[in-house]
């Protein structure tokens, strides 16, 4: 998925490690929009038909398309001009990752897929597990430090990939917001919603309050360098 993924169980289980290797490798070679023949890059040239697709093909597209709605069309899917459900993708299969963990019995975990990261339960060390935020132009320091025992954090931003999120009503990179960080229950939605903010633009700050009522709570650092939290965002003491 063109990032690193770290792995840490407060369980003995290097079993349930290579068990979510393996998953994290089959969704790369189902999803990448960079490899030619993966099932996702045959799907958006027209090569196979969504009756022929996997489960978990139809089940990503199928989210995707509740997602455009649910965000006024801010998170598309097909902004780049051609199929790429990287945004929801990633948080997705970290959120998978997770369920199967805590199914097979590892309660106390944490999977950071480049910035995405879902944890349950408590540190290796004890009390909640602490997740920094990167301050947008200084890569040495963090904007907030959240606590979480059972949650998901998800940030969107561009100061590392650069424009790479598209605001879908112009067609142009989006502008407005230098980084959008979504905490809540599922990685997959708030991974999405970090991406759709981004895509607003500073609008993206209003959209993300309300989002508050629903458990998503979110913190924001604009262009010009202003910082906005939600009242309910899990900051460490």
């Amino acid at each position: 998925m063109g990032t690193t993924v770290s792995i840490e169980l407060a369980d003995e289980r290097p079993d349930l490690i290579a068990a979510v290797c393996a998953w994290l490798h089959e969704v790369d070679a189902r999803f990448s929009t960079y490899k030619a023949d993966s099932e996702v890059s045959r799907f958006g040239r027209g090569e196979l038909r969504l009756e022929d697709s996997s489960a978990d093909l139809r089940q990503v597209l199928e989210a995707c398309a509740d997602l455009w709605r649910d965000t006024d069309g801010y998170f598309d899917a097909y902004a780049s001009g051609s199929l790429d459900p990287s945004g929801y993708v990633k948080g997705w299969s970290v959120e998978v990752a997770s369920q199967r963990l805590a199914a097979a019995g590892s309660h106390d975990h944490y999977i950071n897929a480049g910035g995405d990261i879902r944890m349950r339960g408590r540190h290796p060390e004890g009390g909640p597990w602490r997740v920094g935020i990167r301050h947008p132009w200084e890569a040495d320091k963090v904007s907030w430090v959240l606590a979480l025992n059972d949650g998901a954090v998800a940030t969107s931003g561009t100061y590392e990939r650069g424009d790479h999120v598209i605001n879908p009503r112009t067609g142009q990179p989006a502008k407005g917001l230098r980084s959008v960080t979504v905490v809540g229950p599922d990685l997959s939605i708030a991974d999405a919603y970090a991406t759709a903010a981004l895509a607003m633009g500073e609008a993206g700050i209003a959209w993300l309050a309300k989002r508050a009522a629903d458990g998503y709570d979110s913190a924001v650092v604009t262009d010009d360098g202003r910082a906005f939290s939600s009242a309910n965002l899990p900051a460490a003491v």
